[in-house]
């Protein structure tokens, strides 16, 4: 299950449970809606509720940040489980993405914030 919201720094999304395709078709749309709004937009990504993701969702993942590795702005995640970390690492790693981890949301929307001057704004929800 998937939660987006726009924010002023750019998109807040929270993954529930099972991160699946149809979730990341979701999520897809919305981030392309955004880079299409505003340049670089900033992400926050809540992984600290998602228990597991499926294999045809991380290959769609791997291919859009391919796609799209230099239409972002900064990317805040919040994770706290081990493996899930390591995951989201090595995908990173695969595509050159350099999002910083958090261990909290307040932590991690400060540092979008700090950006948010050169990246724009989406909406002004918080």
């Amino acid at each position: 299950m998937i939660s987006i919201h726009e924010q002023s720094y750019g998109l807040s999304v929270v993954l529930y449970n099972e991160f699946t395709l149809g979730d990341f078709r979701q999520l897809e749309e919305a981030l392309l809606k955004a880079i299409e709004q505003v340049q670089f937009p900033n992400l926050l990504l809540d992984m600290s509720q998602m228990k597991d993701f499926t294999v045809d969702m991380a290959l769609e993942h791997l291919r859009f940040l391919r796609l799209h590795a230099h239409d972002f702005g900064r990317t805040a995640i919040i994770v706290d489980d081990i493996w899930i970390r390591l995951g989201a690492r090595f995908a990173n790693l695969l595509t050159l993405q350099r999002p910083k981890y958090f261990n909290d949301k307040h932590t991690a929307q400060k540092w979008l914030e700090q950006n948010r001057q050169n990246s724009g704004v989406i909406g002004s929800n918080n």
